[in-house]
């Protein structure tokens, strides 16, 4: 199964609509008796619903094509929510000066400002708040190996 999932990540990937967009994830798997593709997609400058459609059906037709799915087969393209994991440097760059919630590998949550985003780490503006005082920023640089999980939070401010 790994074999196909990375041909069908080089198809994704040569019928993308541009260098703005790039794959965040490629999902094969079995739901009820039928295959389900997943491809989650991003942009640099968001993704469209025309975008997803466009690369749906250019990477359903090369499948067909070359009959790489044997059976029938459900394939939905979208872009990840507000809630999915960032998992790449790209997103991580994308979304400088957006509050991220990122749990580490030992279990603690560290919630904060992305500052900035370097090869192996990031840098957080985190806020600390004592009881009587006035809260402190403090700047957290985090490896990338030290997180399990990064969501962005949506403000409604």
């Amino acid at each position: 199964m790994t074999e196909l999932k990375r041909s069908i990540q080089e198809i994704v990937e040569k019928h993308l609509p541009d260098e703005n967009h790039f794959i965040v994830d490629v999902n094969l798997s079995e739901k009820s008796g039928k295959t389900f593709l997943g491809i989650l997609i991003d942009s640099d400058s968001g993704v469209t619903i025309q975008a997803c459609a466009k690369l749906s059906r250019a990477v359903s037709e090369e499948l067909e094509a070359k009959e790489m799915m044997p059976d029938a087969y459900v394939l939905e393209v979208s872009s990840p929510g507000v809630d999915y994991p960032l998992n790449s440097r790209r997103q991580y760059q994308k979304n400088i000066n957006r509050e991220l919630k990122i749990t580490l590998t030992n279990g603690e949550e560290v919630t904060g400002k992305l500052l900035e985003v370097g090869d192996a780490e990031i840098k957080l503006s985190v806020k600390n708040k004592e009881k009587g005082k006035k809260a402190s920023e403090e700047e957290l640089q985090i490896p990338f190996e030290k997180m399990k999980k990064s969501i962005v939070q949506v403000s409604f401010k």
